[in-house]
């Protein structure tokens, strides 16, 4: 068997599988939000921004969240970052879950850890600056 026709049949099996993975589909959903976050204009903008499409019920679902294999990793990503924190349900918290969610805010916006670096890659206008991280501390509940 020569090279050309080596190539051809590994690229249509390639295109066979890639067509085979887009039957299975991941749920892209948005549910009502129950509640609008309470927070200074500034720090509801940066949220918007920066962290709703990982957790709120507002995720903005781009093209390619629709194919497979990406489709499955945005899912799980929002699927995680909803049931981590999700502003569309705040509050919903007694005061000791709130205080632990303001620390954890606190902890992921000074560490530098959100957004993810992985979301930042197609989405570099989530990046936050230094105002913006001072504004969400501020918020959170401390002064920075």
């Amino acid at each position: 068997m020569n090279l050309g026709r080596a190539l051809r049949r590994s690229a249509l099996g390639l295109l066979g599988v890639f067509a085979l993975m887009q039957a299975k589909q991941v749920e892209h959903s948005n549910p009502p939000v129950r509640h609008e976050l309470d927070a200074p204009e500034e720090v509801r903008a940066v949220l918007r921004r920066s962290c709703y499409d990982c957790h709120s019920h507002e995720t903005r679902w781009p093209w390619y969240s629709y194919v497979a294999p990406m489709s499955w990793f945005v899912a799980h990503h929002v699927e995680e970052g909803r049931e981590g924190m999700n502003f569309s349900n705040w509050p919903r918290f007694d005061p000791e879950g709130e205080a632990e969610t303001f620390e954890e805010i606190r902890k992921q916006v000074s560490r530098g850890k959100m957004p993810l670096k992985s979301y930042l890659l197609l989405h570099p206008d989530a990046r936050l600056s230094e105002a913006d991280k001072a504004a969400l501390l501020r918020w959170a509940g401390e002064d920075s």
